[in-house]
């Protein structure tokens, strides 16, 4: 039996009176992509929030690779292996995109004050790869050209691309992205489902995303959790989730 990459167990999230995330549960495998739907106030972002260390679950679990992760900083989650994005896009505006990309490795680099003062081999050899990387990931998005263009000067799906290299540059076993889609044409959002059904059989990266376009999520998920008043309601393929009543209600409603 496969275990998943990403368990999530009976988590909670409290916000004074209110609960937020109502006894969700779900597992992520490897290589899958995994979509999360709801109608607007769900629950589904405060789910992301709780698994990338940006709130302390009130109750449940949360394990990567069978280890707990739930109660960590963001930063340490992401050490782990699990990053993510946001609905507004938040690059380094003012830096070029290069430079978005190697200052997302500074944590495989030797950057002690000393090494870069003396130029040591081993602070050479970081540097060189964490070049030979960025310009992977520049080819791989097909960003190669806007190298040195400041990143807040890119066109909106552009930036999309680069945020989403900035994340696999620190080679992720977890990719989640919230609403990757938001401000998108037609043809870039296309795009963007090729280039997550690349992420995942090229890169072997699962994906975890939050998305409102439901061509899309219906288009690239393996498997689909359905969410309403942060309770979990419906989890199941993409064609069963397409069907099931309950689903049909809550994004309808009903006479």
């Amino acid at each position: 039996m496969i275990q998943p990459i990403l368990s999530v167990k009976d988590l909670c999230m409290r916000f004074g009176g209110l609960l937020a995330v109502d006894h969700v549960s779900f597992d992520v495998k490897p290589h899958q992509v995994f979509g999360i739907i709801g109608p607007n106030g769900a629950g589904k972002t405060t789910v992301f929030n709780c698994i990338g260390g940006f709130y302390k679950p009130s109750d449940g679990q949360i394990l990567l690779e069978g280890k707990t992760i739930q109660g960590m900083p963001s930063h340490k989650v992401a050490q782990k292996g699990l990053v993510r994005t946001f609905q507004n896009v938040r690059l380094f505006k003012q830096l070029t995109v290069l430079e978005n990309l190697l200052v997302a490795q500074h944590q495989h680099i030797n950057t002690s004050l000393l090494a870069g003062l003396l130029k040591t081999p081993g602070y050479k050899r970081s540097e060189d790869l964490a070049q030979a990387q960025a310009a992977k990931w520049l080819d791989f998005m097909d960003l190669r050209q806007y190298v040195n263009r400041e990143a807040g000067n890119l066109a909106y799906g552009h930036q999309r691309r680069l945020e989403i290299a900035r994340c696999m540059i620190t080679q992720p076993k977890l990719l989640m992205l919230d609403e990757p889609a938001a401000g998108l044409n037609p043809q870039e959002k296309r795009d963007l489902q090729q280039l997550i059904d690349q992420l995942r059989t090229d890169m072997g990266v699962a994906v975890l995303l939050i998305e409102h376009d439901m061509s899309l999520v219906m288009g690239i998920s393996d498997e689909i959790l359905v969410m309403e008043y942060g309770k979990p309601i419906a989890v199941g393929v993409p064609n069963d989730i397409q069907n099931n009543p309950r689903v049909i209600k809550a994004y309808l409603g009903e006479e």
